[in-house]
């Protein structure tokens, strides 16, 4: 008679400890979720470095120092973004694995005052310049 009993799991390798280390695997559905979430977070933040750079490189008629704080104010934005959306997601699927309320989103109120901050620079570009 063979037994056929499934082999030892391989030790799990995944990193960070500190997320996949806890908890019971999630339905992958979910997982892959985060993780898209996560990506469209990056997406936003290569929009913001890409505004930035357009601004720069192609010399918007504006006032120059108001165009200098819209390149820094987008690229700041652009920069910070990918850490809170790895963080984000860290926390996100931590919780998943836990089974506990998925944590709200700090990037979000980030994200809004930026872009208003940009909209009204580029209200007040317009109407002063």
């Amino acid at each position: 008679m063979t037994d056929q009993s499934e082999p030892p799991a391989a030790p799990d390798r995944r990193w960070p400890r500190s997320v996949f280390g806890v908890g019971e695997e999630p339905d992958a559905r979910f997982t892959f979720a985060n993780e898209r979430t996560f990506l469209a977070w990056i997406r936003t933040s290569l929009a913001l470095v890409g505004a930035a750079v357009a601004l720069d490189a192609l010399k918007v008629p504006a006032d120059a120092t108001v165009r200098i704080i819209l390149v820094v104010l987008l690229a700041t934005a652009g920069a910070v973004l990918p850490i809170t959306a790895l963080l984000r997601w860290a926390r996100s699927e931590r919780a998943l694995r836990l089974s506990r309320p998925l944590p709200s989103s700090a990037a979000l109120p980030l994200l809004v005052v930026v872009l208003i901050a940009a909209g009204i620079l580029v209200l007040l570009a317009g109407i002063l310049g």
